[in-house]
This record gives C-alpha cells, sequence and structure tokens, in this order.
C-alpha cells in the first residue's frame, strides 16, 4: 500500500507518491484542472487503483501565524469531495507552510528554466508535503 501527496490549488494540483515500502516520496506529475474538480478526481482514481493507494495526505494552507488562510475552507471542500469518492481510504490533511518556498529554492539550486517552474512547481510542493506527513509518522 502507498501514500498519495496532494498539493491542492485552483488551477493546479501536484501529486507525489512513496515508494512500496513507504520510506521515500517521489513527484508523479501536476494535473491542471483549471478549477474543475472532476477531472482531478478521476485522475486521482486512475493513480489510486494503479498505485494501490490506502492514504491520502493533502497540504492545509496554513498562515505563518498558525490561523487557516481563506484557502483553506476551499481545500476543505476538496477534502469532502475525496472522502465521498474514495470511502474506504484514510485522508490525512498536513500544515502545508512553506513547501511552495521550499519548492521554489529547489529549482533554483537545480537552476530549473523560469519557464517550466510553474509546470513543476506543484508536483515538487507534493513531495515535500507527503515528506513532512512520513516524517511525522516516523516519529
Amino acid at each position: 500500500m502507498r501514500i498519495l501527496g496532494i498539493d491542492y490549488g485552483d488551477s493546479r494540483v501536484g501529486i507525489a507518491m512513496t515508494d512500496p515500502l513507504g520510506i521515500t516520496a517521489q513527484g508523479i506529475e501536476t494535473i491542471h484542472h483549471n478549477g474543475n474538480d472532476k477531472i482531478v478526481l478521476k485522475r486521482l482514481e486512475e493513480l489510486i487503483n494503479e498505485y494501490d493507494v490506502d492514504t491520502i495526505v493533502i497540504g492545509l494552507p496554513i498562515n505563518m501565524n498558525g490561523t487557516k488562510a481563506d484557502r483553506v475552507q476551499v481545500t476543505e471542500n476538496f477534502i469532502h469531495k475525496l472522502k465521498c469518492k474514495f470511502s474506504g481510504i484514510t485522508i490525512e490533511r498536513i500544515d502545508e507552510r512553506l513547501t511552495t518556498v521550499e519548492a521554489h529554492k529547489t529549482m533554483n539550486f537545480l537552476n530549473v528554466n523560469k519557464f517550466k517552474k510553474k509546470g513543476i512547481v506543484d508536483t515538487i510542493s507534493a513531495v515535500y508535503i507527503l515528506e513532512t506527513y512520513l516524517r511525522k509518522n516516523k516519529n
């Protein structure tokens, strides 16, 4: 069984997945949906079946001071859709503070072309969300 990580956004959703042993996280893809969650849910269903996923970890956009950002309710609405569609799968929330900042730092360190950054920042953020969850559960 694997764990799937999600960085949920208005128009793009980053996806990461653990290895079969649940030790490491790898970026899988970015789903471009332009606000249509049906596209995301359909692709997630394919990934869940392909990788035998039993847990989904989704980042919550918490402000730096610990308060909930405006996007939290949008993300919670999406989590409700996940729970309705994938009732047998555990859904976990994780604080995603600074994951996008870390993703940009990683891309800058790797000298990723600025035109390619937009297409992969969400996937890298999903990796950081999933790694945060793995570290939290390891301790």
